[in-house]
């Protein structure tokens, strides 16, 4: 069977596949091999397959003949990130600055994300990482101010990214990003270039690793449960 000819239409179909959207699906093969749902044969084709898919509808073709693909088809539908925050979800204040004034500033590493950071480069430049921080709340806004500076946002590839603003003589740039989970973290960059320059864009390789860990305890519950049958 060509699994790679029928590409379920989901909505969210396009959206490019991360890591941990493979290895759910891999998972579920792993699941139906084990029930004797899939024949060894079929379960290598299948996840050779999972490894060269490109989006997330090529990787849902793969699963669409088991349990598990109907289970998701009565699953609340994906519902689209608004471009900001509901008013007043988000504190005015900033739970922490990041400045630099001819001069450069990092933040970066193993560090707890607050719900508001403001970042600030005036002939300087602001490095903000997000990829290894760890999300204490699920929306998180970043202001970001250039004048004549450079402000870098990078983001784990599982969350979803949002961006408001614009440029003055300037370049404000955020590749809006999707994340296929529910619960992943939305980080909005709102702010203005004035003769500098504002981008946010994910990391690849680099995801929320607690994501991973729900996603894990779900496959793990379910797993128990058939066992327990």
């Amino acid at each position: 069977m060509d699994l790679q000819k029928h590409a379920e239409p989901a909505e969210h179909a396009e959206l490019r596949a991360s890591d941990a959207d493979r290895d759910r699906i891999a998972d579920i093969l792993r699941d139906a091999l084990a029930e004797g749902r899939l024949t060894p044969d079929e379960h290598a084709e299948r996840v050779e397959g999972v490894l060269n898919a490109k989006t997330v509808g090529e990787l849902e073709v793969f699963i669409r003949d088991l349990p598990a693909a109907h289970e998701r088809a009565h699953a609340p539908a994906y519902t689209p990130v608004p471009p900001r925050p509901a008013p007043g979800a988000i504190p005015a204040e900033a739970d922490a600055s990041v400045v630099a004034v001819f001069s450069s500033a990092v933040r970066r590493g193993r560090w707890r994300a607050g719900r508001r950071l403001h970042a600030y480069a005036v002939f300087g430049s602001v490095e903000i990482d997000l990829s290894e921080a760890i999300f204490e709340y699920q929306q998180v806004v970043i202001k970001a101010v250039s004048v004549f500076g450079d402000v870098q946002i990078r983001v784990p590839e599982n969350v979803s990214l949002r961006g408001t603003g614009g440029g003055v003589l300037g370049n404000f740039e955020v590749d809006t990003l999707d994340s296929v989970e529910s619960e992943a973290p939305v980080v909005y960059v709102d702010g203005w270039a004035v003769l500098g320059n504002v981008e946010a864009r994910p990391r690849r390789g680099k995801v929320v690793a607690d994501i991973l860990d729900r996603v894990q305890r779900k496959v793990d519950r379910k797993l128990r449960k058939h066992l327990d049958r």
